[in-house]
C-alpha cells in the first residue's frame, strides 16, 4: 500500500474499535449483555449448534491489526457475521471457521489468481453481532430486546459506509494499475426483506453519494470505483463453488468467469 492507502485503512480501523466499543457500552450500560448471550445460545440451541463458548458478542476482525503497509490488498470481501468460531476469544476473526477454510483452499487450489487469501484479502462483515448461524440474527431481532435490533442496523448502515469510504481510497490512490475489487458474498439475506437489505441499500447510495479522496480524479474514475464491486454466493456449503462451475463459461479464464458471475449477481441484487 502507498502512503494514502495505508492513511485510510488506518483510519478505517480506528472508526472499527471506536464503533465495536460505543456498541458494546451501549448493551452493558442497559444491562443487557445476559439477555443477548442467552438469545445468542437459545437460537444456537434451536439450530442444534453443539455446544461451544461464548466470548464475544459483538466481534472486531483483529486480522485487521496484522496487515503490514507491505501488505497489497486485492479484494475487500464482505461476509455475513462473526460465527461461532469467529467470536472465540482465541480467534476473534472473521471468515476462520468451515467457510474460510473453503475460501483460502479455492485460492490455494488456483494460484493463477494470484490471490492470498489471508494476505490479499481484507475481510469484513455486514455486522459484528455473532450469532452460530446467520439466519439466527432473525430471532435476536424478533424475541430480543429493541436495542439488539437497532445495533444490528446501525451497524450495516455504519459498515456499509465506511466499506465504501475505504474502497473508494483504495480505488483512487492505487498507482499498480490493478485496483482493490469489492466482492459482496452471500447472495440470499441481501435481496428485498432479507437480513441484510439495509446494508445492501445503504452500499448503493454509499456509492452514488461519497466524494472521491482525491480532487484531481475523473468522472471516469469515480464511476471505476461502484464498477469494482461484485455479488456471489456464500462459500458456506459450497454454494459459492457450485454457482460458479454451473454458471462458468468454457471459453473463458477463471478470473474471467468470476467476473461474469460477480457481474450477473450484482444486477440481480444491487440493479445495476
Amino acid at each position: 500500500m502507498n502512503d494514502v492507502q495505508w492513511q485510510a485503512l488506518r483510519d478505517f480501523k480506528a472508526d472499527f474499535k471506536s464503533r465495536i466499543s460505543a456498541w458494546q457500552r451501549q448493551i452493558e450500560k442497559a444491562g443487557l449483555l445476559e439477555e443477548l448471550q442467552s438469545l445468542q445460545k437459545k437460537a444456537a440451541d434451536r439450530d442444534a449448534v453443539p455446544p461451544y463458548s461464548l466470548d464475544t458478542p459483538l466481534v472486531y476482525n483483529s486480522a485487521l491489526d496484522d496487515i503490514q503497509k507491505t501488505d497489497d490488498i486485492r479484494i475487500i470481501l464482505i461476509g455475513d457475521n462473526p460465527g461461532k468460531d469467529e467470536q472465540l476469544a482465541c480467534n476473534r476473526r472473521y471468515l476462520v471457521g468451515q467457510s474460510g477454510k473453503i475460501a483460502d483452499g479455492f485460492f490455494r487450489k488456483n494460484p493463477e489468481l494470484n490471490i492470498d487469501f489471508r494476505k490479499n484479502v481484507l475481510i469484513l462483515n455486514k455486522t459484528p453481532l455473532h450469532t452460530a448461524k446467520t439466519k439466527e440474527l432473525a430471532l435476536i431481532i424478533k424475541e430480543g430486546n429493541p436495542l439488539f435490533a437497532e445495533i444490528i442496523r446501525e451497524s450495516q448502515v455504519w459498515f456499509a459506509r465506511a466499506t465504501v469510504r475505504l474502497h473508494r481510497a483504495l480505488y483512487d490512490a492505487d498507482d499498480t494499475g490493478n485496483p482493490c475489487k469489492l466482492w459482496l458474498i452471500g447472495y440470499a439475506e441481501l435481496r428485498e426483506r432479507g437480513l441484510f437489505s439495509v446494508y445492501r441499500d445503504t452500499l448503493n447510495s454509499a456509492y452514488v453519494e461519497c466524494p472521491a479522496q482525491s480532487v484531481s480524479a475523473s468522472l471516469e474514475r469515480k464511476s471505476g470505483c461502484a464498477s469494482q464491486v461484485f455479488v456471489f454466493q456464500h462459500f458456506s456449503m459450497n454454494r459459492f463453488l457450485i454457482d460458479l462451475k454451473e454458471r462458468s463459461d468454457s471459453s473463458l479464464s477463471l478470473a474471467e468467469n468470476i467476473e461474469q458471475v460477480g457481474l450477473a449477481h450484482r444486477k440481480d441484487i444491487l440493479g445495476r
